[in-house]
Order: structure tokens, then C-alpha cells, then sequence
């Protein structure tokens, strides 16, 4: 595993929630009694690892998100791998629109929730740009590309997955590892 299973658990990556898509139910452990699903860790974890061998092979990376639970992480991430992050509002032409002053021309979008992120993820599949997406149990996925199943809502298991994909991406890229602290990530 690229952390310990504690690490998980602490952070509450593997916790769903009460509802579950079909094609999200291959990534669930168990359901508990209270009816909330719980991740598979280690299929969490291959996710994990297969994005960042995916993402270390791009430059222009976008990493969007509107939930502000997710802000400072994608900022931080964004930073360390040299891709462009944005936390809040996604103006819609932002990669369909080249007159539109913020036009960005990504490799890559990787969005934090592909329902609240609708907008990112319509305009990355008009331009058939490759789109991973945490997604938790109630997320549709028609138009991801990847999937890292895990609790998306959380800000400590969004804080320590953005972590180790950094690490993971760097350590793929094959670049001088930085000192990264997951607290960087935020807390």
C-alpha cells in the first residue's frame, strides 16, 4: 500500500455513503449496519497508484473543484506537480471558448466530485480531454475516464489522497522528491 491502512482509516477515505451507483458498488467492502458503504482500501489504493503513473505523463494538468473542503489541497497539489488548480466557480468556456480571457488548454482535467463539477467535466468531454474523478458511492461516472473511488466530501481523506498522489506523481516522473508534509495539504 502507498500508506498505511491506518492513514485510511484516520483520514475516512473509506467511508461512502447511504446510497450506491452500480458501477461504484465493485469498489465497496461492505455496507455497515447503519446502511453506509465502506471502500475497499486496497482497490482505493491501486486507484490511486494507477492515477498518478497516469498523471505523471502530462503537463497541463487541471485539477478543479467547487467544494471549498477541497480548496487548499488542489491548490497545494497543483503547485507541486506544475498543473493549474481551480477551487471555487468554473466559468463556463474555460476550455471550450479561446476568446475567454481564462481559456486553458489542458492535457488532463481531474475534477473532485463530476456532479458538482458538471460544468468541467461536459466542457473536457466536447474537447475529448481524458477526465479522472474521486467519486464516492452516490457519483454517476459516464463520462470519467478514471475513477478513484473514495470519500470525496472529507477534507482530511481529500487531503491525504492529494499527498500521496504528489509524492506518487513526482516519484513516476522520475523528479528530485521535494520534502512533502501532508499538512502542506492542509489539515
Amino acid at each position: 500500500m502507498l500508506v498505511e491502512k491506518t492513514e485510511y482509516l484516520t483520514a475516512g477515505v473509506h467511508i461512502g455513503m447511504k446510497s450506491c451507483t452500480p458501477y461504484m458498488k465493485q469498489f465497496v467492502y461492505k455496507v455497515r449496519d447503519d446502511g453506509l458503504a465502506v471502500f475497499n482500501l486496497k482497490l482505493v489504493d491501486e486507484r490511486i497508484k494507477i492515477a498518478a503513473d497516469f498523471l505523471s505523463g502530462f503537463k497541463n494538468i487541471l485539477i478543479v473543484s467547487r467544494k471549498g473542503n477541497a480548496a487548499q489541497a488542489i491548490k497545494k497539489f497543483a503547485d507541486v506537480i506544475g498543473g493549474k488548480a481551480v477551487a471555487g466557480r468554473f466559468s463556463p468556456g474555460t476550455l471550450t471558448n479561446p476568446s475567454y480571457k481564462e481559456f486553458y488548454e489542458p492535457d488532463v482535467v481531474f475534477v473532485i466530485d463530476p456532479m458538482v463539477d458538471e460544468q468541467t467535466v461536459k466542457e473536457a468531454k466536447k474537447k475529448r480531454i481524458p477526465i479522472i474523478a474521486l467519486c464516492d458511492t452516490f457519483n454517476m461516472v459516464k463520462d470519467v475516464d478514471l475513477v478513484i473511488p473514495m470519500n470525496n466530501n472529507g477534507r482530511k481523506a481529500l487531503v491525504l489522497v492529494f499527498w500521496i498522489l504528489a509524492r506518487e506523481v513526482l516519484k513516476s516522473r522520475g523528479e528530485k522528491a521535494i520534502k512533502l508534509d501532508v499538512k502542506d495539504f492542509g489539515e
